[in-house]
């Protein structure tokens, strides 16, 4: 289990803009796999549904959810 309490370098050096505002998909791509945490992603969430609302980075933000939720158990 993570420590809560310290914040991975890449949740501040990237947020959700610089996540999902890339030239390409394969960057997007990669910036979702890297969602450090649950904070971070509902952030990203947060921002896609108030700037893009693209269904297809929604659903794999779902599914990264997911995976961080079996990481934690």
């Amino acid at each position: 289990m993570r420590d809560s309490s310290h914040k991975p370098e890449s949740a501040t050096e990237f947020p959700p803009e610089k996540r999902l505002k890339a030239p390409n998909t394969q960057l997007v791509d990669a910036g979702i796999a890297t969602i450090p945490d649950m904070e971070t992603l509902r952030k990203c969430v947060a921002y896609e549904n108030a700037h893009q609302n693209r269904t297809q980075i929604l659903k794999q933000l779902e599914w990264r959810a997911a995976e961080l939720r079996d990481e934690q158990e």
